[in-house]
């Protein structure tokens, strides 16, 4: 089975009218392709979001872009935009649509003789689907991904290749999930015996993720201990994060790359957590709150709020906190010269640089 690869060609004044746009100049131009300024030929689309970009315009040979009310784009045909790189990002999807696999099961996959598979959904190379696992019309799973017994995928979802969902691991619909994802595995539940050692505790629970939701490569979303674990509508998840066992994450939230969540934390709708953000057990983080890069959260955070540090500060505190580290070496110069000139015979209070 081989990727079908599509490029659908479509007029200046069709896609104005798709993205519901106004455009400027030839409406039958072709548009052929989607490029960046500074590698689009003749026939392609390309996009600018401002003034700033005024000198590649210029030199770039892109045959149309996309650019907000008066930004100068040389006379070229132009589909104008308050927001160009989202137009930009709708056009992309309607010229060079993702390539998928055929639909159909490739003689390399194993599916359990009761598996439910839909006719129009596609099962690549290596593949094994387990006992009673369902796949929804549409879905592709690529190379070598593993649904174990009972697991479902919802419709117009991408399982990209050598992912794992295990058991009680259910997929809303058109849900990504790119390469080596892992969802269902044991969440870290240990407790001490008579002999000190660790026992582990079952994780009987699920992992539920709801409609929308894509999650980038190598994340881990661990299965519930007791019930199951949740990421809910909308949710963009980037890679290498985790996310533990029971936690709740809500609708639309943003979560960079590296984030670490512990268990049974809650995150309430719209928050944003960035790169490499560490979340401690049993937390709340309100709606719309946002955490900045490399932040320790130890408690809970209230609704729309801003916070930056380890541990965590509000957000215009946290900054003076960071920007202030930079002076340190300097201030304990001065505060030794100034101890010196105070008591000359004094040993420094302070250790040497």
């Amino acid at each position: 089975m081989v990727p079908v690869v599509t490029i659908r060609p479509i007029r200046l004044a069709e896609l104005a009218d798709v993205l519901e746009r106004p455009f400027e100049g030839e409406g039958d131009f072709e548009i052929k392709g989607v490029a960046a300024l500074a590698s689009a030929g003749p026939s392609d689309l390309s996009f600018v979001r401002s003034e700033r970009w005024s000198d590649a315009v210029s030199a770039s040979a892109a045959g149309a872009v996309i650019a907000p009310e008066g930004v100068d784009v040389g006379g070229r045909a132009v589909i104008r935009s308050p927001h160009p790189g989202l137009d930009f990002a709708r056009a992309v999807r309607r010229i060079q649509p993702m390539p998928r696999l055929p639909a159909g099961i490739d003689p390399g996959a194993h599916v359990a003789d009761d598996a439910q598979l839909d006719p129009t959904a596609a099962i690549g190379p290596g593949c094994v689907v387990g006992s009673g696992a369902r796949v929804g019309a549409r879905s592709v799973l690529y190379a070598n991904v593993t649904l174990y017994a009972g697991v479902v995928v919802g419709v117009d979802c991408r399982v990209h290749a050598g992912c794992v969902l295990r058991e009680g691991t259910v997929l809303g619909d058109r849900v990504a999930l790119q390469p080596g994802v892992m969802l269902g595995g044991d969440g870290f539940g240990y407790v001490g015996n008579e002999k000190d050692e660790w026992e582990s505790v079952p994780q009987t629970g699920g992992v539920i993720v709801e409609d929308d939701v894509e999650i980038g490569a190598n994340a881990t979303v661990d299965r519930g201990t007791l019930g199951d674990t949740l990421i809910r509508r909308g949710v963009k998840i980037d890679d290498l994060c985790l996310i533990a066992h029971n936690c709740d994450v809500g609708e639309n939230v943003l979560i960079a790359g590296q984030v670490g969540i512990a268990g049974s934390v809650e995150i309430g709708r719209d928050a944003i957590l960035l790169s490499q953000v560490g979340v401690a057990d049993h937390v709340r983080i309100g709606a719309r709150a946002y955490v900045g890069p490399q932040s320790g959260v130890p408690a809970d955070l209230e609704t729309g709020a801003r916070v930056l540090g380890t541990p965590a500060l509000d957000l215009p505190l946290g900054r003076r906190v960071v920007v202030s580290m930079r002076r340190i070496p300097e201030l304990l110069r001065r505060m030794r010269r100034l101890e010196r000139r105070l008591d000359p015979d004094a040993s420094d209070a302070v250790e040497p640089e």
